[in-house]
């Protein structure tokens, strides 16, 4: 049987044209089917979004030839503070002199842009979007995708990477655990007249976290916030009709008065938040990544970065088992790939759970147990090194592409 690529990849989102990318630089064809036109989801309008970029997830994003974005886009986080509400003792994370920063901000329609700019220029990658998928036919020989314009292809691996709610998943049958949040995320911009001096703050309040995440100067010069500030659900609908001055009100109420002067410089987008995490993440042909496999509450900023690190796994055994002339959706490959990324994904969807439900119980004492509990993390260093190492995406083994090495 003639194969049009080694993998289909459906889904061309930032972890499916990351994969995408990471094949090429590899040799490893592939054919990515998006549902939506993807040069729309570059323009500033499309959500707002900006992620907290690990630094291993940076290493990788520089090894496959993205580095100029984050070089010219990025705001690099030297700090992190974390606080219960904005009680004057905070849990301290210092990047050190010299080293790599914990992470670097930059907007999703940035990586947005280099990712499509990047593939767009390889010969082993395909590109088709917008495009529907009619059916999905796996078997033990291949699996063949038909497109509604009547368009088939064939290869011996399918990815899905279409998202939170994955039409692929749900077609294959995977059972998911899941549970929806009272709690919605508010995504906003902000200038201010305070420098943030690269530092990202986490403010845990009953409510929920609000979240001041570092990024470069607006055009005219004044520094820049990103804001994630979790609110109660049924506060959703009026938090998408506060006014500018009206919401840099309620943040600056928050914060007491850290960044100084407020303006909220980008519209609101308001998103529910949810808990998933698929049963398996394979099937017949079948390979889940990213938010098709797991989705968490964004409380620790590690949701895109465990799909990039789905990626860089990916990525290092398809490579491998290419070179070696095996059959990339053997169950053995994907065995592999699921085996390397299941602790990882489970221990942050469990951590990040936990910390939410902890933070959010209200009352006196609840609230002097968790300032004990970051105090003492801050000073027993092991216990400190290891959630900075797992912030910076550097526990377990690494693919090399985390460590800023081509397979």
């Amino acid at each position: 049987m003639t194969m049009d690529a080694d993998v289909i990849i459906i889904g061309g989102g930032l972890v499916g044209a990351t994969l995408a990318l990471a094949l090429a630089r590899h040799e490893v064809t592939s054919i990515v089917v998006d549902a939506q036109d993807l040069d729309s989801t570059t323009l500033p309008a499309f959500d707002g979004r900006a992620t907290a970029v690990a630094s291993a997830s940076a290493r990788m994003l520089r090894a496959l030839g993205l580095g100029d974005i984050l070089d010219t886009h990025g705001c690099p986080i030297r700090e992190i503070r974390v606080t219960d509400a904005a009680h004057p003792q905070f849990l301290h994370f210092d990047a050190g002199e010299g080293n790599d920063p914990l992470g670097t901000m930059v907007e999703n329609r940035w990586l947005r842009t280099g990712l499509l700019r990047a593939v767009r220029e390889c010969p082993e990658f395909t590109l088709l979007a917008p495009v529907t998928v009619a059916d999905l036919a796996r078997d033990d020989h291949a699996a063949t995708l038909t497109l509604a314009d009547g368009r088939v292809f064939r290869a011996p691996l399918v990815v899905a990477c279409d998202g939170r709610r994955s039409a692929t998943r749900e077609a294959a049958g995977i059972p998911l655990a899941t549970w929806q949040y009272d709690h919605a995320a508010l995504i906003t911009m902000v200038a201010h007249t305070v420098p943030h001096e690269n530092i990202a703050c986490e403010l845990f309040y009953p409510s929920g976290p609000l979240a001041l995440l570092p990024m470069r100067d607006t055009d005219d010069g004044r520094p820049r916030t990103a804001i994630v500030w979790t609110i109660d659900r049924k506060h959703m609908d009026a938090a998408k009709k506060l006014g500018p001055k009206q919401l840099a009100a309620e943040i600056a109420a928050r914060i007491d008065g850290t960044m100084g002067e407020i303006e909220v410089i980008a519209p609101q987008a308001v998103w529910p938040l949810g808990y998933h995490h698929a049963a398996r993440y394979t099937d017949t042909r079948l390979l889940l990544l990213g938010d098709s496999a797991h989705g968490i509450h964004p409380i620790a900023g590690q949701g895109l970065n465990m799909g990039f690190r789905d990626v860089a796994a990916a990525a290092e055994v398809l490579t491998n088992a290419a070179r070696s002339g095996l059959d990339l959706g053997s169950p053995d490959v994907l065995a592999q790939i699921s085996a390397w990324r299941r602790f990882d994904n489970s221990l942050v969807c469990a951590v990040t759970d936990g910390l939410n439900r902890l933070f959010a119980i209200p009352g006196r004492t609840p609230s002097l147990v968790r300032r004990f509990g970051l105090a003492s993390v801050e000073r027993l260093p092991p216990l400190k090194r290891f959630f900075m190492n797992q912030a910076r995406g550097e526990t377990g083994k690494l693919p090399a592409l985390l460590k800023g090495e081509l397979v």
